[in-house]
């Protein structure tokens, strides 16, 4: 008796395997289908070869993570629990997922370039609850049906395969598919392993476009979104990060702007040296404005590069094919537009080279003293013209920096002017200082919010001149990757380019990442720097950031329209 239920077990067991096994390579045609969204988010290969491995590593990869699915869950589950129809419904539900799964994260990387994680959950959430906001009720409505098809095509294709299992297993078909994705997973593979060593980018840069696949390289990465000259991949240690593509037409201001009457005077004040969190509340404390501090404010540059993420508002990498065009940065043109002054006032010995030579041309004027003792009468404030004035502290300690400062928002409140007022730090020595956090302070009659906790940086400074005080009605997108600080909602991860990297500052982390892959990370609240997984999407997304203002004006005539 024992024999016969042992029989009939076995017997039930090896019919229930054998329909999942047919289950399943249904859901790799399904699976294969369903990823073409990946393969439609990047653009083809340019030779035979990459394109061959293209679709030998789309067919095999996705044959492989479909067959783990089935391993890793319903083998294990028919094992234990051997009904017909509790398995049948159970890998239906099973594959339902992992098909809606698989959609999400093809979505998921059509829109930011990398797949779901955890480390980017933030980034991954704001992209889902755009379209929520968009129009909610179509998205979920789209959400539900999907899902419903979904689980109808499962629920067919268990019952047919159930039904016509000794059909199937007579079939003569489907051991040529095995073998095909078999030999393409080896051919995939081998093929990679040749394109590693020989670093042939056609092939590399396919890596991580499928689910759970080969990581990109940081090298690979920048080349691929056209930081990197694909032509000069082979010298991956000498050549140093430059736009693969010419960088768009700088564009020229053809909108009237109207400065508001009262703020007729930016005054940006800053200091090489560092300022703490104590100085930036002291100097709030004196201000009879409402201030607005930058508690995250980061500055990442060296300092003749510093210059011109703050004037241009534009990523480092940029600077060279700008500065070429010689057109003066938005906010200098909108200044000449509305007659208003500029003025550069550098603090220090005369040795002394705080401002490059192409953006002392953008000044009226340029004045360089030893000492501000002038400067502490409060009438001196009052004499200085409607316009833009920088004034630099280019000396070892910040002694005469904070009297400035302090006599400048005495002057504020006697005189009851209301002037614009940034304080911050400005250049980097090093590495480890350029990845630390630089707070800052925004006093503007135009600014209503006291702390700002999201991170900003100094190429966001020129947006929140030009829409605040000069008010102009510009895209911002036009001419900057940054933003008015006055608009920011949500918290975002900001990048620089470096020499022979990039780097990213995402919530407490910064991290610069050089072209070999080799990531260091810094912990801003601990202040020094920390080990860490190497963090691939965080990496995307500041390339995403640093290529925008590409992406933005590639097709964009050279002027600047009013809305």
């Amino acid at each position: 008796m024992a024999t016969i239920v042992s029989k009939d077990y076995s017997k039930k067991l090896l019919k229930l395997i054998s329909w999942s096994h047919w289950f399943t390579f249904f859901n790799i045609a399904i699976a294969i289908a369903c990823s073409v969204i990946y393969i439609a988010s990047e653009p083809l290969p340019e030779t035979l070869l990459g394109q061959v491995y293209l679709i030998a590593n789309w067919f095999s990869h996705m044959a492989f993570i479909t067959f783990l699915a089935f391993v890793l869950i319903v083998f294990p589950i028919t094992l234990l629990l051997p009904y017909t129809r509790f398995i049948r419904a159970s890998a239906s539900v099973v594959f339902t997922v992992y098909i809606m799964l698989l959609l999400l994260d093809g979505y998921i990387y059509s829109q930011l370039g990398y797949h779901i994680n955890s480390s980017s959950s933030d980034q991954i959430l704001a992209v889902i609850n755009t379209q929520i906001e968009a129009d909610s009720r179509a998205f979920w409505f789209t959400a539900v049906v999907v899902c419903i098809i979904a689980l109808s095509v499962e629920l067919v294709i268990s019952n047919y395969a159930w039904k016509h299992l000794e059909q199937l297993q007579n079939t003569k078909f489907a051991k040529y598919f095995i073998h095909s994705f078999v030999g393409l997973f080896f051919f995939s593979h081998i093929t990679h392993i040749w394109a590693d060593a020989n670093l042939n980018y056609d092939i590399l840069g396919q890596d991580n476009v499928l689910p759970l696949s080969y990581p990109l390289t940081a090298k690979t990465l920048l080349t691929k979104y056209g930081m990197f000259d694909k032509n000069a991949y082979l010298e991956r240690r000498t050549n140093p990060l430059k736009l693969a593509h010419e960088a768009p037409s700088y564009p020229e201001l053809t909108g009237q702007c109207r400065a508001h009457k009262e703020a007729q005077r930016a005054l940006i004040v800053l200091t090489k040296n560092n300022l703490s969190q104590k100085n930036i509340n002291q100097f709030s404390e004196r201000s009879n404005q409402r201030t607005t501090k930058l508690l995250r404010h980061t500055d990442s540059a060296e300092l003749s590069d510093a210059w011109f993420n703050l004037f241009y508002s534009l990523p480092t990498i940029y600077q060279p094919e700008v500065l070429a065009q010689q057109k003066a940065p938005v906010l200098f043109q909108a200044l000449s537009q509305q007659g208003l002054t500029s003025s550069f006032t550098q603090v220090g010995s005369e040795t002394s080279h705080g401002l490059p030579s192409w953006a002392s041309d953008l000044f009226e004027s340029e004045e360089q003293i030893d000492d501000i003792s002038p400067y502490l009468n409060a009438d001196i404030f009052e004499e200085i013209p409607p316009g833009l004035h920088v004034i630099y502290f280019d000396q070892e300690d910040n002694y005469q920096y904070q009297i400035f400062v302090d006599a400048l928002l005495l002057a504020q409140k006697q005189n009851r002017q209301n002037d614009i007022v940034f304080i911050s730090r400005i250049g980097n020595q090093n590495l480890s200082d350029s990845l630390s956090k630089k707070p800052a302070l925004l006093i503007s009659p135009h600014i209503k919010k006291v702390d700002i906790d999201e991170r900003t940086n100094h190429m966001d400074i020129a947006p929140t001149l030009l829409n605040h005080w000069l008010a102009c009605d510009i895209k911002t997108p036009r001419y900057s990757v940054g933003k008015s600080i006055v608009s920011l909602k949500r918290d975002r991860v900001l990048a620089n380019t470096h020499k022979n990297g990039i780097m990213v500052f995402d919530k407490d982390r910064s991290v610069f990442v050089d072209q070999n892959s080799n990531f260091q990370t810094f912990s801003q609240r601990l202040g020094e720097p920390i080990m860490d997984d190497k963090d691939f999407p965080l990496l995307i997304d500041g390339i995403h950031y640093i290529t925008q203002f590409s992406t933005n004006n590639a097709t964009s005539n050279e002027q600047v329209n009013n809305k």
